[in-house]
């Protein structure tokens, strides 16, 4: 049975639903397993959001003024269900989570950067591919041009020509939005024009976390809801990786 590194800490095992299953008993057809890739800018919260994702703490994540991630991580949550369905049966659903080095890195180069991340891809989804790629951008931080160039540039070079469709942007500290007085259309409303143009080009796929919420549980749940339509959007298909 596939378990989370810690399942009394759990919270996507404690609080999303019914707790685990076991896997032995399970055909193909009640198990969903998506494949998730984290990329973004050091300090942008790719780790910490790996860990809301996961419901866990897999991944280090801390204040530092150096990048904290030097290589490649997969997580992996329990197995979630109550909240999906499939051909009439319930569907249980665990998320494979890769964490990696932000970009650019205080201690890595570009191209350490892309081998490192280019070898995992290939390792955990080279199989069965691609789900979604979260670009993790910092709501409390404005996208400048010059700043967008690096992060979009090193994600069309590992996932290729058809990156669009399969990218979305994430937004972490969204906490900060609400401290602001902002809705989250005011916010985009007044965002950059390229912030605006990135958005249009991955078809308006993003998602605003709040790492501290009050209700994890409903916060995970929204995000994965959120993630399950954006794959319907891709008619389940998966990026296959080379």
């Amino acid at each position: 049975m596939m378990l989370c590194r810690d399942t009394e800490s759990c919270v996507t095992c404690k609080l999303i639903h019914q707790g685990l299953q076991d896997e032995s008993t399970m055909s193909d057809d009640s198990k969903m397993t998506l494949n998730l890739l984290l990329l973004g800018k050091t300090q942008n919260g790719k780790s910490a959001m790996g860990n809301t994702l996961l419901g866990s703490t897999d991944f280090a994540s801390c204040l530092s003024p150096c990048s904290v991630t030097t290589s490649c991580s997969l997580g992996r949550s329990c197995l979630i269900s109550g909240f999906a369905r499939r051909q009439g049966g319930e569907l249980n659903v665990q998320l494979c989570v890769l964490d990696t080095p932000g970009y650019p890195h205080s201690s890595l180069s570009r191209e350490q950067v892309l081998q490192e991340v280019k070898s995992a891809l290939v390792q955990h989804f080279g199989e069965k591919g691609l789900h979604l790629a979260f670009l993790v951008l910092r709501a409390d931080v404005p996208l400048c041009e010059e700043e967008e160039d690096p992060t979009i540039q090193l994600l069309q070079e590992l996932l290729g020509p058809n990156w669009k469709s399969y990218t979305v942007i994430l937004f972490t500290h969204a906490d900060q939005i609400e401290e602001a007085g902002f809705t989250t259309e005011q916010y985009l409303h007044t965002a950059s024009d390229t912030l605006l143009k990135l958005m249009q080009s991955v078809q308006q796929k993003y998602i605003f976390v709040d790492n501290h919420a009050t209700s994890l549980k409903q916060e995970n749940l929204n995000i994965l809801r959120k993630i399950l339509a954006f794959l319907r959007q891709n008619s389940y298909q998966t990026l296959l990786l080379k």
